[in-house]
């Protein structure tokens, strides 16, 4: 080759070092008087083309700039075709530029403000150029095609990976495309990266590898130049900031484009850990392919904490435009309550207006981003993609009620009662947890032919009229409507506050023997027992050891059926176990399931046995307008299936037993923490007064305000709203535990603090 070479230009070659490279071959060629970068390529009449129009972009660039420049043959010619090794071969020889790497250099503010600067005075030049061969290419590094990537996704090795990428693909489908069409074109170097960008004294110096020209929306080359600029710093939106003041002082932007950057950044993220790991499995020797896979990885994280419309406030000021202000609260409050009644209540002293949400996040109106430490609904986190992109696609195709055949009925039922004992054999579909209990008292009734209901303490099974008359939780409240003729409450099992604290499993037995009493004496038989295996609005309170154990068979043994209320323990949630009454040892004769089931969307189902199933159908018709419609069905069977491929039971143990041995470090701290319970990510903290189990439910609302305050969710519960509850999505991390515990320590130190400053004050006033 260096004979070869030697020949079409007349060079004096002193060495001839191979390059790392992506596609292509390149080659480090240095003469007695210059260096160069020889290019080879294997010849197709699109790649010929492609390189001619690189060649004809650089050749139209301002020559004083830091540019490569194509150095024709000794035939005037600028490429060569070739065989090399028998391989039909395009060659070229460009111009080598020297200087430090961006991705060596020191990163300042001023320095990434130059990168900008640079940037746009180069898309300036190109704005002029017209180029039909970058017009017609389409391939995935262009972000105008970004779903030209979406085939990659399957090869991202980790479920919750690929789940994120996923999401940001129907961001940019729902934010970007619609108004692609809208946006300013131009030629583009379309890759200014770390390792293509050269640097001399804190300023751009060159910019080189034009091999990813194409003809694309100018805002992209902004979002790929940020990418790279950014993408190894802990904020990267700070550094956004320096490049955008640069780029728009010479370009200036314009607000529709600024409006959509954040998505695009997120999108050119995705196509970065798309490639590599498409590379990883079709030739897992080339680690140039994975180069910027970590840091890549890392800014998508991040970027995903970060709420979209602060990311455009922030753009908006760099660029000196108008950031629209949103209504105030008070405003969204009063239209609210002018709509409906203000009975329907709000959480937090400072209710919160919400705009998006993302997995374990959730972004209000004003541009800030919460860690939801608290909704269980969203089961297996906020804007799933699965879940959008089933429900999308059977909403558009059939959605019915179930008169009608449909696959996806028996598809669904036949997956949720593979996850329960054999016994449990039959379900029925509502469209909540509250038509869920309802139905469960009905076939309850019907199987038994009684009507008198065993309730829990303290429990909550929903808001139907009957839901009301068995959640003792409402009945009982100063503005309930009490307790009816045919509810038997028993006492909850509660090792903390009650009466038996060994949590041994005699303390179960000893409040089952106290419930079977109740049986007992009772002037009617029971119908059926109902209790959540941990009572969440008690206090998320677990049932004490063998307590369902002793007191099913007695509810049994007069002829009753016993209940359980999943709606909040069920799918995995308490980590070690899928349902809650697994933790007891039994088997409940009927099931109730809702908020989780289908990860937000309207559905609950209670799941039963043949037998009861056959007693209710000797009675009037049951049917539900949209419980298990074809939507449900197919939303609830993703739900399993993502529990099962994001491993999420598994991580609800992982994380809830980190989460757990940090509160018990925290109690160990702070004497106002009495007790803390639960299992996997259902867990209770409850708050005292000093030296005692006096519930102390000022400082519990004054903890979960300061939380709201410092953008994390989570609520109190129990009979004087004095526990901490916390139950996420189960897409939460240890690091998001991590953060809720050390900002209950930091708000907690800072009520002391106060309260001592208080103190002394009046100790030096008396």
């Amino acid at each position: 080759m260096l004979n070869t070479i030697k020949n079409w230009f007349n060079f004096e070659i002193v060495a001839l070092k191979k390059l790392n490279g992506y596609d292509n071959v390149n080659y480090l060629l240095k003469t007695t008087s210059d260096t160069y970068i020889f290019k080879t390529y294997t010849f197709t009449e699109d790649m010929l083309a492609l390189i001619e129009a690189e060649n004809s972009v650089l050749n139209a660039l301002d020559e004083n700039a830091s540019f490569p420049k194509p150095i024709p043959f000794l035939t005037d010619e600028y490429l060569k075709i070739t065989e090399i090794n028998g391989v039909k071969t395009i060659c070229r020889l460009l111009t080598f530029l020297d200087g430090t790497f961006l991705g060596d250099a020191t990163h300042t503010p001023e320095l990434i403000t130059s990168i900008g600067r640079f940037t746009a005075t180069m898309d300036l030049q190109l704005l002029k150029r017209n180029n039909y061969v970058l017009k017609a290419r389409q391939w995935e590094w262009d972000l105008q095609y970004l779903n030209l990537n979406k085939k990659y996704i399957a090869d991202i090795d980790r479920a919750n990976d690929r789940n994120l990428v996923s999401y940001f693909f129907q961001q940019y489908a729902f934010h970007v495309t619609p108004i692609l069409p809208e946006l300013r074109k131009s030629v583009i170097h379309n890759d200014v990266n770390e390792w293509n960008v050269l640097v001399k004294d804190n300023a751009i110096s060159g910019l080189i590898d034009f091999g990813d020209v194409a003809h694309s929306q100018l805002i992209n080359e902004v979002a790929i130049a940020i990418t790279y600029a950014c993408y190894d710093k802990e904020a990267p939106l700070t550094w956004a900031i320096h490049f955008i003041k640069g780029y728009h002082k010479i370009l200036p932007l314009e607000p529709k484009e600024l409006n959509i950057l954040y998505y695009l950044i997120a999108g050119r993220l995705c196509t970065s850990v798309c490639n590599s790991a498409h590379a990883k499995k079709a030739d897992p020797e080339n680690s140039y392919a994975s180069v910027s896979e970590k840091n890549a990885w890392r800014m998508l994280y991040t970027w995903l904490k970060i709420n979209p419309i602060h990311a455009k406030n922030e753009f908006y000021k760099a660029t000196g435009f108008k950031v629209e202000t949103p209504k105030a609260i008070s405003d969204v409050i009063s239209e609210r309550h002018r709509l409906t009644s203000p009975i329907l209540s709000l959480s937090y002293d400072n209710p919160i207006y919400m705009k998006g949400s993302a997995f374990q996040y959730m972004y209000d109106a004003y541009g800030n981003t919460f860690l939801d430490a608290y909704n269980n609904i969203p089961h297996i986190g906020h804007a799933h993609p699965e879940i959008t992109k089933i429900a999308s696609q059977q909403i558009g195709t059939l959605n019915t009620n179930t008169r009608y055949l449909f696959d996806a009925f028996p598809e669904y039922a036949e997956a949720l009662l593979s996850k329960f004992p054999e016994t449990l054999d039959t379900v029925f579909f509502v469209n909540s947890g509250s038509a869920a209990s309802d139905l469960a008292i009905r076939l309850a009734n019907a199987y038994t032919q009684q009507n008198t209901i065993m309730v829990m303490e303290h429990g909550y099974h929903g808001n139907t009229q009957m839901a009301i008359d068995i959640s003792h939780y409402k009945y009982a409240d100063k503005k309930g409507q009490g307790e009816k003729n045919h509810i038997i409450k028993t006492e909850i099992p509660d090792t903390y506050r009650g009466i038996y604290t060994n949590n041994d499993g005699t303390a179960g037995k000893a409040y089952a023997k106290d419930a079977i009493a109740q049986i007992e004496n009772s002037d009617s038989k029971i119908s059926a027992f109902i209790t959540e295996p941990v009572v969440g609005c008690g206090g998320q309170v677990p049932l004490a050891k063998g307590y369902l154990k002793a007191i099913y068979p007695a509810i049994r043994k007069q002829g009753g059926v016993c209940i359980s209320d999943e709606v909040q323990t069920g799918f995995g949630r308490l980590g070690d176990h899928f349902w809650g009454f697994e933790a007891q040892e039994v088997i409940p004769d009927i099931v109730i399931l809702g908020k989780p089931i289908a990860n937000g969307h309207p559905m609950g189902a209670v799941v039963t046995t043949k037998a009861i199933a056959d007693s209710f159908g000797k009675g009037v018709e049951f049917f539900s307008s949209f419980g298990g419609n074809p939507v449900s069905c197919k939303i609830a069977l993703t739900v399993l299936q993502e529990i099962e491929n994001s491993q999420l039971q598994q991580n609800a143990k992982l994380v809830g037993d980190y989460y757990l041995s940090l509160f018990q470090k925290l109690k160990e701290k702070h004497n106002c923490i009495g007790d803390v319970r639960g299992s996997g990510l259902f867990v209770g903290v409850e708050i005292v007064k000093e030296n005692s189990i006096a519930p102390n439910t000022e400082l519990a609302h004054y903890i979960k305000n300061e939380l709201r305050n410092r953008f994390i969710l989570i609520s109190t519960d129990g009979p004087f709203d004095s526990v901490l509850k916390t139950k996420p999505p189960l897409c939460f991390t240890k690091e998001n535990a991590k953060q809720v515990v050390d900002t209950i320590d930091t708000v907690l130190e800072a009520y002391y603090k106060k309260e001592e400053l208080i103190s002394s004050e009046v100790h030096s006033t008396s």
